[in-house]
């Protein structure tokens, strides 16, 4: 006799146990804790290097180039982007989300220090971090007015938007910021890359 059988014949037992496992389950979804700022640990990892004096045309054939094909064979790597502002070169590193985080920031130390020597020699010691995602904002926006100053377009964020902004429930005091600058972004995967300026 199988168990489809049995508890056509003997209905209660299966009811009960059913009515157990729902109330059981009920009740261990009410006791769920709720986070605001869940402790989550993404495999990120920054490369920072400054170059005085360098226009971001240079830092991206002279530091980043070299620095992302040295950081694509690393294993576990998902996804690179980088940006190349004036004296700054910024790399972001994406790992697979099962990869530890504190081998992934040794892997591309590791990495960024085998191309050491053919980065020019006037740049910064490069700087390695992981990237802590704890406190980042959700939604990022970005505001453009051809007709206003960066002055005037920051001061109308602040004024205006940032403050309908910071009325929505459960929202921080939305930061602002306002800039100008030359730059070329790259992204890139271990297996291509492509650039947008």
């Amino acid at each position: 006799m199988n168990m489809s059988t049995w508890s056509i014949r003997h209905p209660v037992p299966p009811i009960a146990v059913f009515l157990v496992l729902l109330i059981v389950g009920l009740f261990s979804f009410s006791r769920l804790p709720v986070t605001a700022m869940p402790n989550i640990d993404l495999p990120i990892v920054s490369v920072n290097i400054g170059q005085p004096g360098a226009a971001p045309s240079e830092l991206t054939t002279q530091v980043i180039q070299p620095v992302e094909d040295s950081i694509a064979s690393v294993t576990g790597v998902r996804h690179i982007s980088s940006t190349a502002t004036d004296s700054m070169a910024a790399i972001t590193v994406e790992f697979e989300l099962e990869t530890d985080s504190d081998r992934a920031v040794n892997d591309v130390k590791d990495a960024v220090s085998n191309v050491r020597a053919e980065l020019p020699e006037s740049i910064s010691e490069p700087i390695v971090q992981r990237v802590d995602v704890t406190g980042y904002p959700i939604l990022t926006y970005a505001v453009s007015d051809p007709t206003q100053t960066i002055e005037g377009l920051s001061k109308f964020v602040d004024d205006v938007i940032g403050r309908e902004l910071s009325t929505v429930d459960a929202s921080a005091r939305p930061p602002a910021s306002a800039a100008q600058n030359a730059r070329s972004r790259w992204n890139s995967t271990p297996t291509g890359c492509w650039r947008m300026d």
